[in-house]
């Protein structure tokens, strides 16, 4: 089933997506044995830090081949693609989906180049995803606010011929310095204006109900990244201290077993 197509099912069944990062291959074990325990598909991202990390081929093939043996129903995804020569890498390594990011570019040039990406992913079968609004990066001020409006969102749709739209109402990439508040009347008015699939971006760190309610009002897909981060290295931490073991095999674990009890229960949260 095309990615494409799972959304199209998801949303008629009230649910959405999990997009889960991961940066390693105990990330990915985690996030994966979560999904199987859950019986959940599930969307692997990789934004251009990891696949510099790891290598494109290497990272897709790690993707891919896990998917197969825990048996589970999934896609790779790139996460922030900030160019063409980026997405047309990505396409050509075999990526499900690709998210080209020019939500900071002038709207007019960000629907120039999102058409092309559109272009380029059509031979592919991909799924295309873009952003629009400021939904504030690491490093970036929270402070600034520039939310998604309807009309634009029909506006871009329409002009680029996009699958999926990641929508700012009030969340940001990183950890929350105090708790987001959503604006889930816009989400409700962008939902009306467009058949896009919408993704809610910034997910770690919203409140559960918060997660839930922007579910039922038309958010498709939700990306996880920094509580994956967070938690697996500051179990390993833990693990390691005072402890003389240099076995990875055995320092591991229980990081990966932090990380599978947090995608499990976000996996709770979408469907």
């Amino acid at each position: 089933m095309t990615l494409q197509e799972k959304y199209k099912s998801v949303r008629e069944q009230g649910k959405a997506l999990l997009a889960t990062n991961f940066y390693n291959y105990e990330t990915l074990r985690g996030v994966l044995e979560a999904a199987k325990s859950k019986n959940a598909p599930l969307i692997l991202q990789l934004t251009k830090s990891s696949i510099d990390y790891m290598g494109l081929d290497n990272a897709v093939a790690l993707g891919s081949s896990a998917l197969k043996y825990f048996g589970v129903e999934g896609w790779i995804h790139l996460d922030h693609g900030g160019s063409l020569e980026l997405v047309e890498q990505c396409l050509k390594a075999g990526f499900d989906s690709v998210m080209f990011d020019g939500s900071e570019l002038p709207f007019e040039e960000n629907i120039k180049l999102t058409k092309e990406v559109v272009k380029m992913a059509k031979p592919y079968g991909a799924c295309v995803e873009a952003e629009l609004g400021y939904v504030a990066k690491l490093g970036q001020s929270t402070d600034k606010t520039a939310l998604t409006t309807p009309e634009d969102a029909r506006i871009f749709t329409e002009k680029t011929g996009i699958d999926a739209l990641a929508v700012a109402i009030g969340t940001a990439h990183g950890f929350y310095k105090k708790e987001p508040k959503l604006d889930f009347e816009r989400l409700a008015a962008i939902r009306k204006a467009t058949d896009a699939y919408l993704v809610l971006h910034g997910g770690s760190g919203v409140p559960d109900e918060a997660i839930k309610k922007a579910v039922s009002l038309g958010i498709c897909k939700v990306n996880i990244a920094t509580e994956i981060k967070n938690i697996f290295t500051l179990t390993l931490k833990k693990e390691l201290v005072n402890n003389d073991e240099i076995d990875l095999r055995k320092t591991f674990p229980p990081a990966i077993k932090a990380v599978k009890e947090l995608i499990e229960h976000k996996l709770s949260l979408v469907n």
